[in-house]
Parts: structure tokens; sequence; C-alpha cells
């Protein structure tokens, strides 16, 4: 039978194995316990990349010396059965040990060399940013007061803290536009100068005219998820295009969410009455799907048809006062999410978990906190690694 120590040493080798730390005749004794199959087999388990990840997160909360002790019973129940196991079969039965031992010491030791490193995230502070209609971007930095001006000198709008605002300028003959750009883990408002007020989500960008035009439709161009509320005009329609569908309305409160790579466009209406009609079709009430307060209304992208249903809208809003709320939801949308609120990485290694329904309410808490509540009520293991959160 393997002792502990035997089990150590032999943890220790497949570390040095993989770092290129191996002494000529360290790898003689790897290469001879190697020579058998099974033990190979167990080897490339072992050193499998999304298998170490996983060790590791359940290194941090396991006991190893209670590990290894049901080990070495369950080892010497099978040897009072059979007095002639081979050693191959006694590693299989310390496989979990053994690959537990093996991260502790790579852990350990890469943190000493800076290789690998378990901390707190680190998330990047990345800055709005506005581009005018002459190619020139302006960083939106910090909640400050000052006018933003175009290449000519120009006054094109005032940022008054988290809010831009277009309110005010002077007639033009012709449409000039602006797209602001909003990053993972910020929001922000726009105040076009029709007086419409838009809050733009984490991940969106808006595109619209500095001033609209008399007479005619007032269009904006979004992708990510946006919050509309559109100042009333019965002689100028508010059209919001997102992706594949137009959202049509005169004046009224509605969410849209219609971020690139999820594959549906959904529009919440609030109060009022919207219309929705696919891109490339021209308006008219036959070709509408109306929307009543409290729907929402659902375009697959694929299929390019639209199913309305009855919603609770504080589910689909609440990102405006910085909540997430999650009711049933599949956890593959609540990732998504908590990667664009808070700009992190997420790499889910279990595709089972993606497809699980949660409950669950967030609102200051940081991203350790939120990983540290579903790995609490619904024990998610996470790891993170890199700056990026790691979930198997």
């Amino acid at each position: 039978m393997m002792e502990k120590q035997g089990i150590y040493e032999l943890a220790e080798l497949i570390y040095k194995s993989i770092s290129k730390t191996i002494s000529i005749e360290e790898k003689k004794v790897l290469d001879t316990w190697l020579s058998n199959k099974d033990n190979k087999k167990l080897y490339l388990q072992i050193i499998n990349k999304e298998a170490v990840l996983h060790k590791m997160a359940i290194y941090r909360r396991l006991n190893k010396e209670a590990v290894f002790q049901k080990v070495q019973n369950r080892i010497t129940i099978i040897e009072k059965k059979n007095r002639k196991v081979v050693v191959f079969n006694v590693l299989k039965y310390a496989a979990v040990f053994t690959g537990i031992l093996f991260l502790a010491f790579y852990y350990q030791n890469n943190i000493a060399t800076g290789q690998l490193e378990y901390t707190p995230l680190v998330i990047e502070d990345e800055i709005i940013t506005l581009t005018l209609n002459d190619g020139t971007v302006k960083m939106i930095d910090g909640p400050v007061y000052k006018e933003i001006v175009n290449s000519k000198g120009d006054v094109v709008g005032q940022q008054k803290g988290n809010q831009l605002d277009y309110i005010g300028q002077n007639e033009v003959e012709e449409l000039v536009y602006n797209e602001l750009y909003v990053p993972y883990g910020k929001r922000y408002q726009v105040v076009l100068s029709d007086s419409t007020l838009v809050h733009l989500n984490s991940g969106s960008s808006l595109r619209y005219p500095v001033r609209f035009l008399k007479g005619n439709s007032r269009e904006v161009e979004l992708i990510g998820e946006g919050y509309f509320d559109v100042a009333k005009d019965a002689t100028r329609p508010f059209i919001v295009n997102a992706n594949e569908i137009n959202i049509r309305v005169l004046g009224t409160q509605f969410n849209v969410s219609s971020y690139a790579n999820e594959e549906e466009v959904n529009t919440v209406l609030v109060e009022g009455s919207v219309g929705l009609y696919l891109k490339n079709k021209k308006y008219s009430e036959e070709r509408c799907s109306f929307l009543k307060a409290g729907q929402i209304g659902i375009l697959d992208k694929k299929g390019k048809s639209i199913s309305i249903n009855t919603v609770d809208t504080s589910l689909h809003t609440s990102w405006i006062e910085g909540k997430l709320i999650f009711r049933n939801t599949p956890f593959e949308i609540i990732r998504k999410r908590l990667e664009r609120h808070y700009n992190v990485i997420i790499i889910n290694n279990n595709k089972a978990l993606d497809k699980n329904t949660y409950k669950a309410v967030f609102d200051i808490e940081s991203i350790e906190q939120v990983l540290e509540t579903l790995n609490r009520n619904y024990a998610i293991e996470y790891l993170i690694v890199n700056n990026q959160i790691i979930i198997n």
C-alpha cells in the first residue's frame, strides 16, 4: 500500500513534469509509473485543465487530512477483500486525494513564483465615450459638468453629472448624429433634444440626432439595453431601431433589450402603447404587434416572429436603479447579466448549470459577494484565476 508520503511525492513529480522542473532521475521514476496504461489515464485526468480548476475550487473548502483518512479507510477495506491488489489500483482509489495534493503543491508554489494567483478581481474601469458626427471621440469621465464641443468649437451638448443633455440646441436643417457608448460595468443617461430621457445599460450604445427635424419622425438606433421615457409629440412618432425590429411610439415608457449576442429582442411596456414591426417592413397597423402596459414583446431573431406575454415589468427595469432581480431565471442569463453589470468575464465549464433556474436579488453587493451568495445558497463552485471567474 502506498503511504501518505508516497502519494505526496507522486503529486510533486506530476507537478514538476508540468512545470518542466523535473530532474532526469525523477523523470525516470515518473515514466516507470506512467508505463501502466491505467496510471497514464489517471495522469491525464489529473493534469486536465478543467479538472485542475475544478479541484482547486474544491481544495479551498476541504480539510485535506480528513480526505486522506477517508481514502485510507477505503483502501484498507479493499485490501482486506483482496490481498493481491496492485499498486496502480490503490492509486485509483487515491486519485481524488492525489489530485488535491498535487493542486495544493501547484497552487502554493505558483503563488510564490507569480505564475498563478487566487486573488480578488481587479475590475477595469472603462470609460464612457461619445462619438461626434465628425468622428471626434469625447471621453465622458466622471460626474462632472462641462460643455461638449465638436472640432469646430460648436457646443453639441452638456454633460451634467451622469447625464448628457441636448435640450436647448438651435434649430438645424439636416440630421447630425452622435453616438454614446456605455461599457460593461457602467450605466448612463441622455436627454435628447425633444426632452426624451434614455437610460442606457451596461454594454450599450445609442445613435441619435443632435436635434430632430421638424415634420420628421424621431428615430434612434439602439444596441444593447435602454429604457425610454419618450416625450409626447402627436405629429412626430418616436422610433427605436433595435437589431431586426422597430419600436414605434408617440409618447410612453418602455424598455428594450437588444444585445448582439442574444437570440431575442425584448420590448417591455411600462405605460402607454407601442407597436412592434420588423425592420425591413414599412410601418402599418396591420403589420404591427401592439403591446399593452405590463406586456413584453419578444422577437425571435432566427424565426423573425414576435410573441407577446404578460410580465412583471420591475424584473426588466430594476437595472435602472442598479438592481439585479432574478425570478426562476436560467443561469445562462444570470451570468451574462453579471458580466455586463460588473464588467467581469465568467467562464462556465458546467454546461448543465446553464439550464438551471434560480431566484436572487442583488443591489449594492460586490461581484465577490454575489458569487459567495450563489455558492452558499446553490452550491455553485467558482474560482478566480487571472482576473476571470471560472465555474466548474
